[in-house]
């Protein structure tokens, strides 16, 4: 039996979502005194789980956005981020991936780490700053309306401030990101 092991209370996600309680298991095998299966097992029988109706999880549910960075919360699933959080998120991804970082998107980012090793001048500043926030308008100008950028470089930390609308929501945002040594 190949896969992750799961006792028999175990809860699992779903392909389409939901939450479901293995119910396939092996008497032979015991963990702890319980019964287990395998996760490949489950995959395998088209009845392996009984799901649970829960309406705060699978395709009905309005906090799909995963938090950033990736982490599982308290109880092992993954962690999730409401709208204002994960457009925070989706924020500081675009102003601190460099340019080529990402494989199918070797344009994505806005290259603000380079400040760190560069000389610190006015207008160094100013092209990071209108390079930040034509990074966000291109990459998240649908989500959001950026209102402005401040870039700032102390020694060797990098300061981003933006301001902007969550076109959704009509809400206006405030964030403030960092990078570098403290």
């Amino acid at each position: 039996m190949a896969g992750f092991v799961l006792h028999a209370g175990a809860v699992v996600i779903c392909a389409h979502g939901g939450q479901a309680v293995p119910t396939v298991t092996s008497p032979r095998v015991s963990v702890g005194g319980q019964p287990v299966t395998t996760q490949a097992a489950l995959r395998s029988h088209r009845h392996a789980f009984d799901h649970r109706h829960d309406p705060g999880a699978g395709a009905g549910d309005v906090t799909t956005n995963v938090a950033f960075p990736f982490a599982p919360d308290a109880y092992g699933r993954t962690m999730r981020a409401d709208l204002e959080g994960h457009v925070r998120d989706l924020v500081e991804q675009v102003l601190f991936t460099a340019p080529g970082e990402r494989v199918n998107r070797p344009d994505f980012g806005s290259g603000l780490l380079t400040l760190l090793f560069a000389p610190n001048r006015v207008e160094l500043a100013a092209a990071a700053q209108l390079a930040a926030q034509a990074a966000l308008v291109r990459w998240l100008g649908d989500v959001i309306e950026v209102q402005s950028v401040d870039v700032e470089s102390v020694e060797a930390q990098v300061m981003v401030t933006v301001r902007y609308v969550i076109r959704k929501t009509q809400q206006a945002q405030a964030a403030t990101f960092q990078r570098g040594r403290a």
